[in-house]
Formats: structure tokens, C-alpha cells, sequence
């Protein structure tokens, strides 16, 4: 017997009007419009929608005569002409002539491709158009108006023109500038030999770089990476966990005025978070209140060194960043508590269960299956803590001509290169890296939850 073929999957949002079909199918006037977007539309009495089409290729050809082919010639090399000083005899005085500046090519040189996948995208829309508006002539049915075709936005294609705006956001304000900053990571931009204003490709060298044990910045990045990881784990696990017992303890029946309780731990977060920072770090300065109380009732001998000692320093931030990060972990816990059934405890009460039992077989598990992908976040939120760490201690103490400080995370270290150092190309590659390590982390931690596994079976 024969077995039985595959069958092929068909797509929910499969269509005959492609380019394949166009091209293989179309009349003249369809594979006309490959080369005159809009073509098609226009034959058939669409006349606006192609003209619209048409704009849009008459358009993308202006901008590629006028700067588009200049821009991408202009990327391979990134500029080469240095600004000079000429003297103008007429004037007597000394003129500057305009140089190339490697970053603005990287940028329209980018541009330019943006654009260009976008008309690509807008070609093949026209192409498709034009072979539905074929077709649906040939067949006598009704091909829409320009006018139906907007009413048509706000009925069966609503769905385009609310997604028209958040995703042109998206493309200009996220993807670009992301993908302008890893390439970035491929260029020498930075003070080293002064490449500010005019800069190369140089590749992986960044990369080796940054992974090599024997250079400085390699081993500045390794010991900045597992702090990072030490710090997110920390934060993330005693936040949870002291922020889960807080709420047991208040949610219990014993306890009274729990409002109250709640209110006075929950105040922290009324507070803006960079004014608590900024209070903290002033009162555990060496001249601080806290140390001066402390040497004024003789309770040590010289000032404790909150943010001089690296232990210190990395103790500090993780108590203070526990103070930040409680209330909202037992705002997290209390609500799934209040959610959790009371028939649960009431048959592990009858079955003999005593409260150590009761906490690990109901209530752990259930609070685990709803808040792992809370802690996955807040896991991620913690590797890129910016605030925490640059407003309590400024990545310090930072040992001499060293580009990170014992407390610095990867995020606090990448600000310091761009910003302080001007290592853009390095801040690049730890961006990327950062990525790199959340990515993995947040998506195998997932995918081994029960959250994951059987998000319908728990109960």
C-alpha cells in the first residue's frame, strides 16, 4: 500500500493575487505594471488608486537620482575627504572646506536601504493590485472605488489603518535606529586615533576585542558580565522572595489592619524613584547621617565605605535596591493570593497537611505558574537597571584606568563608553552582547516553565 502523502498547509491568508500569479498569468498591462507601478489600476478605471502607485515610484526615483544612489555609493567606504583649511586671498582669511563625516553616510547610507525595502514592499503591493483589478474585471465583479476603498478602512480593513501608525512608529523609531547601532559594532567609530569624524569598517575586530581575555576592555567586559548576572539574580530572587513573604504574612487572618500595613509599604513607590536614590546615596556618603550617627554613639570606629569598598559597594546596592523592589513584588504576590481557591487549603487542612506542606505543595506552585513570566521580566529589567546602580553609586569604586567600576552592569558600562569615553563602536558591541545574553537566558528560562508547558493543564 501506498502511504499516504503530506498534505501541503495552506496559509489562513493564502491569495491568488501574487507576483508568481502576475507574472505568469497577467495580460500585458499586468506585467507592464512591474516596470509602471499603477498601470494596471489606471486601465481599469481605478485611476486615483494608480496614480497613487505612480506618485510613489516617480517619487523613490527623485530621491535615488538626487542622494539615494549617492548614499549607497558612499556606504562601502563611509567617506574619505578630511576637512581642510584654504586661504582666500580675496577675504584674507582661512576657509574650511567641508569634509565627509562617516556617520551621517552610515545614517543616509542606511536610510537609503530603509527605503528602498519600503518601496519594494509598495512595488509589489501595485503589482498585486493591478492583477486582482485584471482579474476581477475579466470575471465582471465589482472593482472598488477610491472612495469605497476608504470607507472600506473603516470596516473590513480597519484592522490597516490602525495598525498603519504603530508600525511606521516601530520601523523609523526602533528598527532603524537599532539597526544603525549594530552596525555601528562593525566600524572603528571612536577617540582611538581619532575616528570621531571620519571612520572604517573594520569587521569583527570589536568583537574579538571585547571577547579576547588578554586586552583590557576583554577583561573589563567578563567581570562586568557575571556581576551583571550575580546582580540580576540576586535582585530578582530576593525580591521575590521577601517580597512573597511580606504578602503571606500581611494576607494572613491574624493579621489586623492590613490596609494600613500595605499602605506603609507601598508608599516607596509614591515616591519617584530617583529622589529615594539620591537621598540614599547622600545619607550612606562616608559624611552621610548614617555614618555620622553611628560614630557618634560610638558604634564604630572610622565611616563604613557604603560605595569605597567594592563587597560594600555591591551589598549596598542589592539592600537598597530590595527597599525599591518589594512593594512592588507583594502588590505582584497579594493579588494572586486573593485569587488562589480556598477549597485548596481547605482539603489540605483536612487531609492533614500542616502549613510548611500547604505552602510548598499549593501555594508556591500556583504563584510560580502565574508570576514565572513576571520574573523573567524582572529579571530582565534588573541585567538593565540603569537607574539603581548609576544614581546610588555611580558604578563605583572604579580602579585606576579602568573604563567600568565594580558595581557597573553591562547597560551602566555601555553609557560610560558612548557618553564619557567616546567608544561608540564598543558600546555597540555591548548592546549586542546584552541582547545576546537576555535573549538566551529569558527564552530557554521560559520554555522549561510550566507557564510554558502547560499553560492549560495547571490547576
Amino acid at each position: 500500500m501506498k502511504k499516504a502523502g503530506k498534505k501541503k498547509r495552506v496559509s489562513e491568508f493564502a491569495t491568488e493575487y501574487t507576483l508568481a500569479n502576475a507574472a505568469k498569468k497577467g495580460d500585458i498591462v499586468t506585467k507592464l505594471s512591474f516596470l509602471i507601478m499603477g498601470l494596471g489600476n489606471i486601465v481599469h478605471k481605478q485611476v486615483v488608486k494608480g496614480l497613487m502607485f505612480l506618485g510613489v515610484e516617480v517619487l523613490y526615483i527623485w530621491f535615488m537620482v538626487t542622494s539615494g544612489f549617492y548614499n549607497l555609493s558612499m556606504l562601502p567606504s563611509l567617506g574619505w575627504r578630511e576637512q581642510e583649511k584654504v586661504w582666500n586671498e580675496q577675504k584674507s582669511v582661512y576657509e574650511y572646506t567641508a569634509g565627509d563625516q562617516s556617520l551621517l553616510l552610515l545614517l543616509y547610507g542606511l536610510a537609503t536601504i530603509f527605503i528602498t525595502v519600503c518601496f519594494i514592499a509598495a512595488w509589489k503591493e501595485a503589482v498585486t493590485s493591478s492583477y486582482k483589478s485584471e482579474v476581477l474585471a475579466k470575471n465582471g465583479k465589482h472593482l472598488n472605488t477610491f472612495k469605497e476603498d476608504c470607507k472600506s478602512l473603516l470596516d473590513q480593513n480597519l484592522y490597516k489603518l490602525l495598525m498603519a501608525a504603530p508600525l511606521a512608529g516601530i520601523l523609523i523609531f526602533t528598527v532603524l535606529p537599532l539597526i544603525f547601532m549594530i552596525t555601528m559594532a562593525f566600524t572603528n567609530y571612536s577617540k582611538v586615533k581619532d575616528h570621531l569624524t571620519l571612520f572604517d569598517w573594520v569587521g569583527f575586530a570589536n568583537f574579538r576585542k571585547i571577547l579576547n581575555f588578554n586586552d583590557s576592555i576583554g577583561k573589563t567586559f567578563y567581570s562586568v558580565l557575571v556581576w551583571t548576572i550575580v546582580w540580576a539574580l540576586f535582585a530578582t530572587a530576593l525580591n521575590y522572595i521577601l517580597g512573597m513573604i511580606l504578602a503571606i504574612v500581611i494576607n494572613r487572618k491574624e493579621t489586623h489592619a492590613k490596609s494600613f500595613w500595605r499602605f506603609c509599604f507601598v508608599l516607596s513607590i509614591a515616591v519617584p524613584q530617583f529622589v529615594s536614590l539620591l537621598i540614599m546615596r547622600t545619607m550612606l556618603q562616608p559624611t552621610g547621617i548614617v555614618n555620622t550617627l553611628l560614630l557618634k554613639y560610638g558604634l564604630i570606629d572610622k565611616a563604613l565605605p557604603f560605595f569605597t569598598s567594592p563587597m560594600w559597594a555591591r551589598v549596598t546596592v542589592i539592600v537598597i535596591n530590595l527597599w525599591v523592589g518589594i512593594p512592588y513584588t507583594m502588590l505582584q504576590v497579594t493579588g494572586i493570593l486573593q485569587n488562589i481557591p480556598g477549597e485548596l487549603y481547605e482539603a489540605a487542612k483536612i487531609d492533614g497537611a500542616n502549613a510548611v506542606q500547604t505552602f510548598f505543595k499549593i501555594t508556591l506552585p500556583y504563584m510560580l505558574f502565574v508570576m514565572t513570566p513576571y520574573l523573567i521580566t524582572q529579571f530582565t529589567g534588573n541585567v538593565n537597571n540603569f537607574n539603581v546602580i548609576f544614581l546610588l553609586s555611580g558604578g563605583n569604586p572604579t580602579p585606576v584606568e579602568s573604563t567600568a567600576g565594580k558595581t557597573d552592569l553591562l547597560v551602566t558600562w555601555l553609557y560610560k563608553l558612548t557618553i564619557e569615553k567616546n567608544y561608540y563602536n564598543l558600546g555597540a558591541v555591548i548592546g549586542i552582547m546584552t541582547f545576546i545574553v537576555l535573549a538566551i537566558v529569558a527564552l530557554v528560562t521560559y520554555r522549561n516553565t510550566t507557564s510554558y508547558k502547560d499553560e492549560e493543564g495547571f490547576m
